[in-house]
């Protein structure tokens, strides 16, 4: 059940629209298929050794500490709401297809780490979001859930490459903003979930 929801969650919070996804969306629109499917695999590793990054790392600091796990439950449901609401009201979900991604292969690896490690943004609510699940599981279910987590990004960045190396011509703007309300009313669940999950802490 863990590992579905983990799943669930890393789906719901890797589709929405972002550095990452604009760069592999941009790929599968202007390159060979080969390069499309490479640069995929790319995403996925720094996506996923991220995600690992942020769930054991803070996993480890709150295990020794209640106040701090009850601080990381408290920010991290927040945080997680605030993304989904985000998403809700997310007006801009554009494609830019005219991008330039005629780059060497070097150039992809140098790009995805960018777009992952150095975005602050995704380490901080990684961080936040992860590690506030981390705090609700034991240690055999807490690699259930992450494992969940790391297989959605293997589904999502290849499930894309592989929809629009094929399907180019349909995808459109609107289908993205469809994709950024449905993840934003799964995150808004978990992050109510995970709120309530402190509440109960506290009483």
């Amino acid at each position: 059940m863990n590992y579905i929801q983990g799943l669930i969650m890393g789906l719901a919070y890797v589709a929405p629209i972002g550095l990452q996804n604009f760069f592999v969306i941009n790929t599968a629109l202007t390159q060979t298929r080969r390069r499309s499917f490479a640069t995929a695999f790319i995403v996925i590793f720094f996506d996923v050794t991220l995600a690992l990054a942020c769930f054991f790392g803070i996993g480890a600091i709150m295990e020794k500490s209640q106040l701090i796990e009850m601080a990381v439950l408290l920010i991290g449901s927040l945080i997680v709401i605030w993304i989904g609401i985000s998403l809700l009201r997310s007006k801009d979900d554009t494609l830019e297809s005219s991008k330039d991604v005629n780059v060497p292969i070097l150039k992809v690896i140098s790009t995805a780490c960018v777009v992952t490690w150095f975005n602050p943004q995704a380490i901080i609510d990684g961080t936040m979001m992860l590690g506030a699940f981390r705090a609700t599981l034991p240690a055999a279910e807490g690699l259930k859930f992450i494992s969940g987590v790391a297989t959605a990004s293997f589904c999502w960045f290849l499930g894309i490459t592989t929809l629009l190396s094929i399907f180019r011509s349909r995808f459109s703007s609107r289908v993205l903003r469809i994709i950024n309300i449905i993840c934003g009313c799964i995150i808004i669940f978990y992050g109510l979930k995970l709120l309530y999950q402190f509440i109960q802490m506290v009483i």
